[in-house]
């Protein structure tokens, strides 16, 4: 008996000492950005096509743009998308443009504390020091909104949040976007729409068990989506097989009206909706040329 309490009372004091090293264990890298002058209209345009107002604004029950609330209910448990208006107490407004670049890339909080992964930081690394400081000048226009962030409905044990360091030494992936030379510019900067801001591979990439994308089936498609639907796969041969073209592709994603006069539904219809019916005609014709004419996996 005295046995078993002693190897008890040393499985709970490694126990602290675990939990105590994930308290301390250091995340994110110091930010030094190299950026003209933000330009708020191409911060906004940038805002758009990264899904930031679409997820930060609970727009059926009435809330205010960016004042966060909206939930995304998932098998880990529901999130809630923060505050992110210029409101200094719950929001963002007493942050530096260095703090919003570190959450931005790397999924660190102010406080030095790591976001739950339905933050598409992982995605969001692609974007350049000059694309941060335009979506920070984008963000000062915001008027404040003294609203309080609703707080993470995690079930145990994803509700202890320094348990993502974990996760994060497992299956983060911040890439910074290298365009390939031997492509044309329209496919680079499809690439890096598509694998960037516009963050596709989120919901048409299969997960794992720890909801950490399944980077050998990248844009292979879901079967269980936050929401309970599914996303097809949208490599190019099944676009190809399907009768997508640049031309229609590019149309869909303006409009949401498909080839054969249906309309995209859905998840996909909220995309369109928020998102990619504000892109240009350039950036449209660019990411249907990126994933038509990309290598499949």
């Amino acid at each position: 008996m005295k046995t078993l309490l002693l190897l008890g009372a040393a499985a709970l004091a490694l126990a602290g000492v675990a939990v105590t090293g994930l308290y301390w264990w250091p995340i994110g890298k110091t930010v030094s950005l190299n950026a003209e002058l933000g330009n708020a209209n191409r911060g906004a345009y940038l805002a758009r096509m990264a899904g930031c107002i679409a997820c930060h604004t609970d727009a059926e029950n009435g809330g205010a743009p960016l004042a966060g609330g909206l939930a995304l209910p998932t098998q880990f448990g529901t999130f809630h998308s923060p505050n992110l208006t210029t409101d200094t107490t719950y929001g963002i407004g007493a942050w530096s443009v260095e703090d919003f670049a570190k959450a931005v890339r790397q999924g660190v909080s102010r406080e030095g504390k790591p976001y739950y992964p339905a933050f598409p930081y992982p995605f969001y690394s692609r974007l350049t020091d000059q694309d941060i400081a335009d979506l920070w000048a984008a963000f000062q226009t915001v008027p404040p909104v003294e609203e309080p962030s609703k707080p993470q409905e995690m079930a145990v044990p994803f509700n202890f949040r320094e348990g993502l360091k974990l996760w994060r030494a497992a299956f983060l992936e911040n890439k910074t976007f290298e365009p390939d030379p031997a492509r044309s510019d329209a496919w680079n900067r499809g690439k890096y729409i598509v694998e960037g801001p516009a963050h596709c591979g989120a919901c048409h990439t299969p997960r794992n068990f720890a909801g950490a994308r399944q980077a050998e089936l990248r844009l292979h498609g879901s079967d269980s989506l936050p929401d309970g639907g599914k996303s097809p796969s949208i490599r190019a041969d099944v676009l190809k097989e399907k009768g997508w073209t640049v031309s229609n592709l590019a149309y869909a994603l303006k409009t949401g009206i498909q080839p054969d006069g249906d309309a995209f539904g859905g998840s996909m219809g909220e995309v369109v909706r928020d998102g990619t019916s504000f892109l240009s005609q350039d950036d449209l014709t660019a990411i249907a040329t990126f994933l038509l004419e990309r290598d499949n996996d």
